[in-house]
C-alpha cells in the first residue's frame, strides 16, 4: 500500500524563522531548497504579510494581508537562492533584531508559456508536490480558462490582481465553484456564479469570469497560486467546530507543518499556525493572514502525528456549529512509502 509519494515534505515546503539585521544583503539559509513562493511576516512587529515569487521576480512585492497593487521594492527580497533567499534593508522584511517567520514553497523556477487555457499563462508547476504559480493578463471576456500546469485538478487556488488594488480571491473545493473567500479580509464566504464561471477546475485549466470580478479585467495583470492534494503532503477540506477545549479533530494522514483555517459562515479572522514557532503543543503561536497583527496564543490547536485538533473555544477556529475550511501541508507523512511511521511532537 502506498502511503505517500513524498517521504520528505521539507523538500517542497518548509517554514524558516529568522531574525533581521537591517543590512543590505542578509542571506537567509536553511530552507532546504530554492523557494519559488516566499510568504514572510514579522512576528514581533505589526507589519503586513509579504509575498514574493519566482515568476513575477524577486523585488516584486505583494502584501498578502492587504489589497494593494504590486510594487517594486529593491531592498525587500532581492534574490531566490539555492538554500533560501537574500533580503535588503526594508524593515518589514529585515528590521534589525526583529523576528520573522517565512513560509516557503517550491514550484519550478521562473516558469514557461502555457496555452492550455483560452488565456495564455506563464506557469511554474511542481507536479510532484501539487503547487503551481501562474501569471496572465485579463481580457474582460466571460467564461475564460487559465492553464495551471498541475496535471490534476487543484483543490484550492488564490488569484490576485497585480497592477491595481484588488482582493485576494480564493477558490476552495469544499465551498464549490459558485463561492469564494478573500484572503486579506474577514468576510464570510460570498456566493456568485460568475466569479469562477460556476465551473470546477479540471486537470489542465481553471475557470474565471469577466471584468465584473477581481480576476479578469481587460489588460489587468494577475498571479494565481494553485494547489492540488498530494497524499501524505497536503490536504484541503472543511470541518465543523464544537466550542469545546476537547475540540474537533481533523484527520490529514500526515503530521502537519502548516495549517491555515477560516470560518466560512461568519466574518472572522484567518488563522495560521506552523510547527516552528515555539514548536510544541499546546503553546504554539498563531498569526492572522488578513491583519498586520503580531503573533499571539489566543486560538490554539494541537498539531498531531496524523492531523490537528482544536484545543480552544475561540471563534477563529472552534465555534460550536460553525463551518471552517482549512489548508494544510506536512512535516512528515503519517507513514512513509517504506512503512516507517511518524510521531507527534
Amino acid at each position: 500500500m502506498a502511503y505517500t509519494s513524498i517521504d520528505d515534505p521539507t523538500l517542497y515546503f518548509n517554514t524558516k524563522l529568522y531574525t533581521g539585521n537591517g543590512s543590505s544583503s542578509h542571506a537567509i539559509t536553511g530552507v532546504g531548497f530554492q523557494p519559488d513562493w516566499v510568504w514572510s511576516k514579522s512576528r514581533s512587529n505589526a507589519t503586513e504579510h509579504n509575498g514574493f515569487d519566482s515568476v513575477r521576480g524577486a523585488t516584486e512585492q505583494l502584501y498578502i494581508s492587504a489589497d494593494f497593487a504590486e510594487s517594486t521594492q529593491t531592498e525587500s527580497l532581492k534574490s531566490f537562492d539555492s538554500d533560501g533567499f537574500t533580503l535588503g534593508t526594508r524593515s518589514d522584511m529585515n528590521g534589525s533584531s526583529v523576528t520573522y517567520a517565512s513560509w516557503n514553497w517550491k514550484a519550478n523556477g521562473a516558469g514557461s508559456s502555457n496555452t492550455d487555457g483560452s488565456i495564455t499563462s506563464t506557469v511554474s508547476a511542481n507536479t510532484t508536490s501539487g503547487f503551481s504559480i501562474a501569471t496572465y493578463t485579463g481580457n474582460n471576456t466571460n467564461a475564460q480558462t487559465i492553464g495551471h500546469g498541475l496535471g490534476v485538478a487543484p483543490k484550492v487556488y488564490i488569484i490576485k490582481r497585480r497592477d491595481s488594488t484588488s482582493a485576494w480571491g480564493m477558490y476552495h473545493g469544499s465551498l464549490g465553484a459558485n463561492k469564494y473567500l478573500q484572503l486579506e479580509s474577514t468576510n464570510a464566504e460570498a456566493t456568485d456564479t460568475g466569479i469562477w464561471n460556476n465551473t470546477a477546475p479540471t486537470s489542465s485549466v481553471l475557470s474565471i469570469g469577466n471584468a465584473g470580478y477581481f480576476n479578469n479585467a481587460s489588460g489587468g495583470t494577475y498571479v494565481c497560486y494553485a494547489f492540488a492534494e498530494k497524499k501524505g503532503f497536503s490536504k484541503f477540506g472543511s470541518y465543523v467546530g464544537n466550542g469545546s477545549t476537547d475540540g474537533s479533530y481533523i484527520h490529514l494522514g500526515f503530521k502537519p507543518a502548516w495549517v491555515m483555517v477560516k470560518q466560512t459562515d461568519e466574518a472572522r479572522d484567518w488563522l495560521l499556525m506552523d510547527n516552528k514557532r515555539l514548536g510544541y503543543n499546546p503553546k504554539s503561536y498563531d498569526l492572522h493572514p488578513n491583519t498586520s497583527d503580531i503573533e499571539d496564543t489566543n486560538d490554539r490547536m494541537d498539531l498531531l502525528s496524523n492531523g490537528f485538533k482544536q484545543t480552544t473555544i475561540g471563534s477563529a477556529n472552534n465555534k460550536s456549529g460553525a463551518t471552517y475550511i482549512y489548508m494544510a501541508f506536512a512535516e512528515n507523512p503519517f507513514v512513509t512509502s517504506t512503512g516507517v511511521p511518524t510521531t507527534a511532537r
